[in-house]
């Protein structure tokens, strides 16, 4: 697949139009967005946004302190939800629909069927998450498939580990964490998802979840027991295979790396055997295992550690813009499997107090996310917005991040989505610039060729110049050239020059292109070009010249980027 865009939303939020929710807050006080809330409309103006796919989080039943008792769903125990409305992780059933996001709970299955549709329809592909590593501690799905076993049905809890378990237990002991649990007994313990094989997880652990059994045998050096093949690997691709026939088109699929790359191998082979041109997304963070899990299926990786830590410490942390230079160095060979985000759920927005403070601070780190290479780029609701996140929700108190736990109301969101309206009628003049950035910027990173397509140039390393700050500012080519340009390569390649300028004033200087770049790019030197700013297109430069003895003058406000399509000029 060529380049594409994913806007993440969390449907209990994006449709919220609650406008005074309460700290804490129940469902009845402070609301949720439901799936029929996506209206057509919202999708077209989600994919004037410049997307292609809409990744909707939280679609699956979790646990939460929100009582459906009335339509046969079983009550969740308080002590062991986080927050009120309980974590879109925490799943409660692999088969099944939040009931929060139901406008009709016993139709929910039916309303998510027709988003799928909707979506397709406005041109969009669907994402979905799939939580492979846990489960909520109180599991139990009521709309299993004809013929399949729930995960736990057939365990035997007095063994410590067996690839027939779903679940590790640890025998003879109570789950007792170093929290008050109320009422809530668990028989024996089960291990925590996130790698506790003890009874006693504390409040810093997923201590709301139980992880899942893949034959691997922690507790005994990590032996792998894979032959047969264990009972959790057939269960899970059954569970991927129920959502992949009701048309999701990819997987987000999280804390893969939690999971072994054997399991995923198997998995992912039959799913696109069965499926053609499904798409698997891993959530891994150690680099040392990207190749590992993309040698295992994964179409593509989060560059968490790589490219979002150094945008993040470049724009709030004062770091040096060549550590941009190093990431694309370190997934040279990968770097289109790469998924670049400035947020997500996990992460705190770029406007918090805890970030930038503002969101028009992005321009150059989004611009370097969306054009380096040709790897997917993603947004977070409301980013393209300025979402604050500073908001107290409940759970998760100020910290920087749009809570995921609580029933909340996004106020950026509302002045966009205009009770249904999505037409923006709301935005400040900030918030309004800010969206048309972002749709600008996205849109021309898929149709520019040599930025969805292109190889790049990074010029870093030949800036020595006096007024050229390689600690502050970036600059690099994307060219594509077709196969059979031949004699006529100068005139059908497409040359774009991307220069960006983190430092909180505006920049004068010159980007000197050396010989080899010319070489690498098949360009004589002397050329001259004309030039049109592709992300501001009312700003007029003069033709310039590519010669190693004639640099290139720019000059970028303050925390702005310039987007420069060079077309040879005529003679």
């Amino acid at each position: 697949m060529s380049k594409f865009v994913i806007y993440q939303l969390l449907p209990r939020l994006f449709t919220n139009y609650e406008p005074n929710p309460v700290p804490n807050g129940s469902i009845e006080q402070n609301g949720c967005g439901k799936l029929n809330h996506i209206t057509a409309k919202a999708l077209r103006s989600i994919r004037s946004l410049g997307a292609t796919h809409v990744w909707y989080t939280g679609v699956l039943e979790h646990g939460t302190q929100t009582d459906y008792s009335r339509y046969g769903i079983s009550r969740d125990n308080p002590a062991i939800v986080k927050g009120i409305a309980g974590s879109p992780y925490a799943v409660k059933d692999f088969y099944d629909i939040d009931p929060d996001l139901a406008e009709d709970v016993p139709h929910r299955m039916k309303e998510f069927e027709a988003l799928v549709e909707r979506t397709h329809k406005a041109g969009l592909k669907v994402i979905i998450d799939c939580v492979p590593n846990h489960v909520f501690r109180q599991y139990h799905s009521d709309n299993l498939p004809r013929g399949v076993r729930d995960f736990g049905a057939d365990d035997h809890p007095e063994w410590a580990f067996s690839p027939l378990n779903n679940f590790y237990y640890i025998p003879n002991e109570t789950f007792h964490p170093n929290f008050d649990l109320g009422d809530y007994i668990e028989y024996p313990a089960k291990a925590t998802g996130n790698d506790v094989f003890s009874a006693h997880p504390t409040r810093n652990d997923w201590y709301e979840t139980v992880k899942l059994n893949y034959g691997v045998y922690y507790q005994g050096g990590g032996e792998k027991q894979f032959t047969p093949v264990p009972d959790t690997w057939h269960k899970m691709r059954e569970v991927v295979r129920f959502w992949a026939k009701k048309g999701v088109d990819a997987f987000r699929c999280d804390m893969a790396e939690m999971v072994p790359h054997e399991f995923w191998n198997w998995m992912i082979t039959a799913l696109k055997f069965e499926f053609p041109g499904i798409e698997f997304i891993a959530e891994v963070y150690n680099p040392m295992l990207y190749r590992t899990y993309l040698n295992a299926g994964f179409d593509y990786l989060y560059d968490k550690v790589g490219m979002y830590d150094t945008l993040r410490n470049i724009l709030s942390r004062g770091h040096s813009t060549t550590g941009i230079t190093h990431c694309w160095q370190s997934v040279q060979d990968i770097s289109g499997k790469m998924l670049n985000f400035l947020e997500n759920h996990d992460e705190q927005r770029i406007a918090s107090g805890f970030y930038c403070g503002s969101g028009i601070y992005t321009e150059p780190a989004m611009i370097i996310a969306a054009t380096l290479s040709t790897g997917p780029v993603m947004i977070y609701m409301g980013q393209e917005l300025g979402e604050l996140g500073m908001d107290f929700e409940g759970f998760s108190g100020i910290d920087g991040r749009t809570s995921i736990y609580d029933y909340w109301s996004l106020k950026t969101l509302r002045a966009w989505t205009n009770n249904g309206k999505f037409d923006g009628a709301h935005l400040t003049k900030d918030q309004a610039y800010l969206r048309d950035f972002y749709s600008r910027l996205l849109k021309l990173s898929l149709n520019e060729r040599a930025i969805a397509e292109g190889r790049m140039y990074d010029l870093q390393y030949a800036q020595s110049r006096p007024n050229y700050d390689t600690d502050k500012q970036f600059a690099y080519f994307r060219q594509y050239a077709p196969q059979d340009a031949g004699k006529n390569f100068l005139r059908r390649q497409q040359l774009i020059l991307i220069a960006v300028n983190f430092d909180d004033r505006t920049a004068n200087f010159n980007v000197h292109v050396p010989e080899e770049a010319l070489q690498y790019l098949g360009i004589g030197s002397g050329t001259r070009f004309t030039v049109e700013n592709l992300i501001d297109e009312k700003q007029t430069i003069e033709p310039i010249t590519l010669s190693p003895d004639t640099d290139i003058p720019l000059s970028l406000p303050a925390w702005k980027g310039a987007i420069l399509k060079l077309k040879p000029e005529k003679k």
